[in-house]
């Protein structure tokens, strides 16, 4: 295995890449979430690739445009179909064995391979997807957590006895509980238009897909707000954390997407 750093065309404008190289035929395209490079925070990123290319898979990173080392202008992650697309096409020609392609995004990098419909990829993995409509203002609505998030936050007090003998005990702001219990008893929140677009990207990719979510992940608890209960591609990682920094979280990510690769 060895790392080479290269870059690639993406309508006029010059984007960076990394090729972890390994021998195997299926490899994993890593998006990267928000503005972040493609070392991923504290490089987590970076260290996530080279395991999976020690396991025999090689792995092509990249810097949207306007992002880390790339030109161009950041348009967000709504319209990142192009770089997706760029960045796999610089993968195969930079790795000619290739037979399948899985693209795997965390938070809105996954949102951005489902609005681009798999951007060519031929398998999936997306990880926390981001739902959240912005607005760019604040609208004064209220800004409690979702009602997934409370259930979930709840649940794991209930089974901790420190947290029953708070209540008990008068430890427990009771108007916030009760707004709380109020909001988590109440109907789900109507669908965002985000995750409905997420929702039509998706519909078009005819390929396998995997949905991981981590169930600590805020993000992920409003996505389950914004998805179908029962979509059986979804899997969960109890006490997990958005970034998996959790020893078992990131031993069930590892095997998530070897397992995809593997296919």
């Amino acid at each position: 295995m060895s790392r080479l750093a290269l870059t690639f065309n993406c309508q006029g404008a010059t984007l960076a890449g990394t090729l972890d190289t390994a021998p195997g035929t299926a490899g994993l395209l890593l998006v990267s979430g928000g503005n972040e490079i493609r070392s991923g925070a504290f490089a987590g990123q970076a260290r996530f690739a080279a395991e999976i290319a020690r396991a025999g898979f090689p792995v092509f990173r990249f810097d949207r445009r306007g992002t880390g080392d790339s030109e161009g202008v950041n348009r967000g992650f709504r319209h990142e179909g192009d770089d997706i697309a760029a960045a796999l096409a610089a993968f195969r020609a930079m790795t000619p064995q290739l037979g399948r392609v899985v693209g795997m995004g965390n938070c809105d990098a996954a949102s951005a391979l489902m609005l681009a419909g798999g951007a060519r990829c031929d398998a999936l993995v997306l990880s926390n997807p981001w739902t959240i409509e912005e607005t760019g203002q604040d609208t004064g609505e209220d800004s409690t957590p979702p009602a997934a998030a409370i259930r979930a936050r709840y649940l794991a007090k209930l089974k901790n006895p420190r947290e029953v003998i708070r209540l008990v005990s008068g430890g427990v702001d009771m108007r916030k509980l009760l707004r709380g219990v109020a909001k988590a008893a109440g109907p789900k929140a109507p669908q965002s238009t985000l995750a409905a677009d997420m929702r039509a990207g998706l519909d078009r990719f005819e390929g396998p897909v995997r949905i991981l979510l981590a169930e600590a992940d805020r993000t992920a608890q409003v996505f389950a707000e914004n998805w179908s209960d029962d979509d059986p591609r979804i899997a969960r990682c109890p006490g997990a954390g958005h970034a998996y920094v959790e020893p078992h979280a990131r031993q069930w990510l590892r095997e998530q997407v070897l397992g995809a690769l593997r296919g």
